[in-house]
């Protein structure tokens, strides 16, 4: 199969950046009306560089709340356009807010879509489970006060993993519901453990609705056959509730069959 070859504009070039921001203060990466967006934002500090033509595009839309620990973002900037590439992370985080910064900036591989190009995208659920809570990990982490088992949490989650319509862990979808889920995977730890949650692409929602059920399972009120079950359903009252936005942080993305260039595998793998 051809993979399709995205080229900016006449007269343009593309270019990689990856991208970090804390998403409390954001309504998520797209730009919405009179609401607060990353897209925006890093859009409003290329504009005074002179590379503000056309909206930088990520690999993926994350919701209100939710951060970004390497986000890949394509721009489109004229042929013109007078920053140099190993310049470009510092002259933007010049002009960012301290909530959003520019990791690295680099030509893209040709015929790269930070959006379209992606064939797995990569999230990280983070709990501090613990009976007191944490100031360091405030923002960051869900605190879950009672104890929870992690092997009835991998039990469930070895349920859900695979091919199935997710329509019982969506939250006003109207997209088709089947979706490939990779790796769901719980991970404990100390003080901090980590869900770990991979997938071509996602519904609304979805990864918070997966938590969500995997916390019952957790807590020992939802076994494999009964998350099994959530599956068929295809009922939202059915799992687990949606889990708060702040524990949850887009890890990473794949992009299968590109050049990469320094600083690009590290941050996409």
């Amino acid at each position: 199969m051809t993979r399709p070859d995205y080229r900016p504009p006449d007269g343009h070039r593309r270019l990689l950046l990856h991208v970090a921001w804390d998403g409390a203060p954001y309504a998520g990466w797209q730009s919405q009306p009179a609401l607060p967006s990353v897209q925006d934002t890093l859009h409003g500090a290329l504009a005074r560089l002179g590379g503000g033509e056309f909206r930088p595009v990520a690999a993926g839309r994350t919701d209100a709340g939710v951060h970004a620990e390497a986000m890949p973002v394509h721009v489109d900037v004229p042929d013109t356009f007078r920053v140099p590439a190993p310049k470009l992370a510092r002259a933007l985080n010049a002009h960012l807010p301290p909530t959003v910064a520019v990791l690295h900036a680099a030509e893209a591989p040709a015929g790269f879509h930070a959006r379209f190009s992606c064939t797995e995208r990569q999230y990280v659920y983070r709990l501090l489970v613990h009976p007191q809570r944490h100031p360091l990990w405030h923002g960051r982490a869900l605190h879950v006060p009672q104890p929870l088992n992690p092997g009835a949490m991998n039990a469930a989650a070895t349920a859900l993993t695979g091919t199935h319509d997710f329509a019982a862990f969506a939250t006003q979808e109207d997209r088709q519901t089947v979706r490939e889920l990779r790796l769901l995977r719980v991970q404990p730890g100390p003080l901090i453990w980590e869900i770990h949650v991979r997938g071509e692409s996602f519904l609304r929602h979805m990864v918070r609705g997966l938590v969500g059920t995997l916390l019952l399972a957790g807590q020992g009120r939802l076994n494999p056959e009964q998350a099994e079950g959530i599956l068929h359903s295809r009922q939202r009252s059915q799992a687990g509730a949606n889990v708060p936005a702040h524990g949850l942080s887009f890890t990473g993305a794949r992009y299968e069959g590109f050049d990469t260039d320094e600083g690009f595998e590290a941050s996409t793998t």
